[in-house]
């Protein structure tokens, strides 16, 4: 199990709760937004959501950004580039980039759950210039190719 370590960012007389997972069988951590006031933001309006937190995330691995389905169903509201990834060497801010698809604005108050964050292994690959790929069945189809 990957160790991820959180610095929080700004002091607090109310903390917010570290990324922690729901349910004993959740495969994401809840990630709580991180705002001075409340942040509205209107139909096909996006937004740069803070956080308040860093992390470390060990070598060999990333974080996924991802949607709540919550958000999703019941305002229209995701996550924009999903998933997004937050590399093992970056030690900024953790902030989740939401659109609102919804037909009203939608408003992000502090401690909202507005992302979740899903540990993930990482392979590297050695890229390697070829003057001729192997064939296949499929070929060259795509984007709805097989209906």
């Amino acid at each position: 199990m990957p160790v991820i370590k959180v610095l929080r960012l700004r002091p607090s007389d109310d903390p917010l709760s570290l990324p922690s997972y729901a349910t004993p069988g959740s495969a994401g951590l809840d990630v709580a937004a991180d705002v001075p006031a409340a942040l509205v933001i209107p139909p096909l309006g996006r937004a740069r959501v803070p956080t308040g937190f860093a992390i470390e995330v060990p070598p060999g691995f990333e974080v996924q950004v991802r949607p709540r389905s919550g958000l999703a169903a019941r305002h229209g509201v995701t996550v924009l580039n999903a998933p997004g990834t937050i590399d093992s060497d970056y030690r900024g801010e953790v902030q989740v980039l939401l659109v609102n698809f919804g037909d009203a604005p939608f408003t992000v108050r502090r401690g909202d759950r507005i992302a979740q964050l899903v540990p993930a292994a990482v392979a590297r690959a050695e890229v390697v210039e070829a003057d001729r790929l192997d064939e296949t069945d499929r070929g060259a189809g795509g984007f709805g190719h097989t209906g």
